[in-house]
């Protein structure tokens, strides 16, 4: 049986290191501000930009929310953008995507400071995820899988990892961030040939690949650890990961369950950006 990895005892560390952190900076005059643009009234955005007031609340981070109607210009989302990059008390942002408008959302994220971008939507912030210098910062949830990782107190240097996905959002970057702490990663994706078998070689296998339930028995040994990215309704209505939780959580060593594992993270990853940011605006 393997050791169930939950995401809410590394939220709540980062939350309490992260609220000592914004309480030095509310002293120096300086308050953590994140803005939240959100277009439309999609379910899952409303339920996710609820979910980081709270951790926001109990960081010590101020909220400013831009509301804008699904049918908005492009213009208006720019404008919105362009005050955000101007203000000199707002230190992160995040666009709530994707939006109805693709191609407003390409120019928002282009116009976007990557200063300000705290969920690597922007290409400078991916620049800095892949050289490892610049001021943007990783996508929040790539992000999660290494604080996961770190609170468990796993040592990635010399260890094996497979990556299963190459999105910019969690695949790409996810392994960039690995290789940066010493560990020698395979990206691969539905398409790598025997996959099942390269996935038995890693130490550490993060499935990110976008497919329900696909990660079986096939794919896992013994001692391995295993961090499930995938979010998905399942037939019987619940969520589930890529992972096959019943068939892989007798066999590896331990794994992130679906749901309360990953994701739970992510919002308390989102302010501990905006608290980077807000550190970095105060020393300049």
């Amino acid at each position: 049986m393997a050791v169930i990895w939950k995401g809410a005892p590394v939220a709540a560390a980062l939350t309490e290191a992260l609220a000592a952190r914004c309480q030095a900076l509310r002293q120096a005059g300086v308050t953590p501000t994140l803005a939240l643009v959100r277009v439309g009234q999609r379910p899952d955005d409303i339920s996710y930009e609820t979910g980081a007031m709270k951790r926001c609340d109990k960081v010590g981070i101020s909220v400013r929310q831009f509301l804008l109607p699904e049918n908005c210009s492009r213009e208006e989302l720019l404008e919105t953008i362009q005050e955000i990059n101007a203000a000199p008390d707002i230190h992160g942002c995040l666009l709530f995507r994707p939006l109805p408008d693709r191609e407003a959302e390409v120019a928002a994220c282009a116009l976007l400071s990557p200063e300000k971008d705290v969920d690597g939507m922007t290409a400078g912030s991916l620049a800095s995820v892949f050289t490892g210098k610049g001021p943007g910062f990783p996508p929040c949830t790539a992000q999660s899988c290494l604080e996961i990782l770190d609170h468990y107190g796993v040592c990635l240097e010399g260890k094996r990892a497979v990556v299963i996905g190459r999105s910019l959002v969690i695949g790409r970057p996810v392994a960039m961030m690995l290789q940066a702490k010493n560990a020698t990663v395979t990206m691969c994706h539905t398409k790598t040939a025997d996959l099942p078998a390269v996935c038995r070689e890693a130490d550490v296998l993060i499935a990110a690949a976008g497919k329900a339930g696909m990660v079986d028995a096939r794919f896992v040994r013994p001692g391995q650890l295993v961090l499930d990215v995938g979010i998905h309704v399942g037939a019987d209505g619940k969520l589930c990961g890529d992972v096959d939780f019943a068939a892989v959580e007798p066999v590896v060593e331990a794994i992130t369950p679906v749901p309360a594992g990953v994701g739970t993270v992510t919002t308390a990853v989102l302010a501990k950006h905006v608290v980077e940011a807000a550190e970095r605006s105060a020393a300049k």
